[in-house]
């Protein structure tokens, strides 16, 4: 569980409600016209602008702004250090025996390839590959958030000009008033609401993961490369340590 993506909205909701209540009672914001022309409007224009696999997907990958377990670095590069040191003394061939103790599937599979003889260029080129289209699909479900983000505000703005519209045709009506008003301001409010409470922090959440896990498969793809290579381990250890920011870097050598 992702601890600071549900303080954050829980907070957000929290105080939203607080304040509401703190004026009239919550059922006032309430208002089924509003709830359809927002959500229903900003639903249907995403499928307009996407195809059905796309936000489906989109929807899935946002599972990880709630579910989501951080891989630590510094244990990444101390598992490498680990399976260099092994294959420098023992052979690449080695690296069979300690697949068991893995369970990146990334980190996998390029072991997987360094044992079966892949060279270090190719092993790069072809992992590099699958990266690519690993931060392609990351990026397509973060634009489609940033996109109902969008769509959500202009909905509550046709919301809004409907209410008006209505309120206008009907101003002999006293009694007409009042809801066409509420239809107005309330779907503004959930347009508002949608955009940056959710959707656009989940899109900006999903970039952060997406770029931490790139991060982590760029490790490896570096670290499986030097061990193919035969580097000396503190070489390897630079060269990882060149990735993340200095607070990071732990040597794993006594100075």
């Amino acid at each position: 569980m992702d601890i600071s993506t549900v303080i954050g909205m829980v907070v957000a909701f929290s105080l939203m409600i607080w304040a509401i209540m703190a004026g009239s009672p919550l059922s006032v914001f309430i208002d089924g016209p509003s709830m359809a022309i927002v959500f229903g409007g900003t639903l249907g224009a995403i499928f307009i602008h996407y195809p059905f696999a796309n936000v489906f997907e989109a929807f899935r990958i946002a599972k990880k702004t709630f579910l989501h377990k951080e891989d630590s670095v510094h244990e990444l590069i101390i598992q490498l250090m680990a399976f260099s040191t092994k294959a420098r003394k023992e052979g690449i061939l080695s690296l069979q025996g300690m697949m068991e103790q893995v369970n990146d599937t990334f980190l996998l599979k390029a072991m997987q390839m360094a044992v079966d003889g892949q060279e270090p260029d190719t092993l790069r080129r072809m992992l590099n590959t699958e990266v690519s289209y690993i931060r392609e699909r990351h990026g397509s479900g973060s634009a489609i958030f940033l996109t109902l983000g969008a769509y959500s505000p202009a909905m509550g703005m046709i919301g809004t000009l409907i209410g008006l519209v209505q309120m206008l045709q009907n101003m002999s009506d006293p009694n007409s008033i009042g809801p066409a008003m509420a239809v107005a301001l309330l779907t503004t409010f959930y347009g508002a609401v949608l955009a940056n409470v959710l959707f656009n922090p989940m899109a900006g959440k999903l970039k952060t993961r997406s770029a931490s896990e790139v991060l982590l498969k760029t490790l490896i793809i570096e670290g499986m490369q030097s061990i193919l290579s035969g580097e000396n381990p503190r070489i390897m250890e630079q060269k990882l340590h060149a990735f993340i920011a200095p607070k990071m870097r732990e040597s794993n050598f006594k100075k």
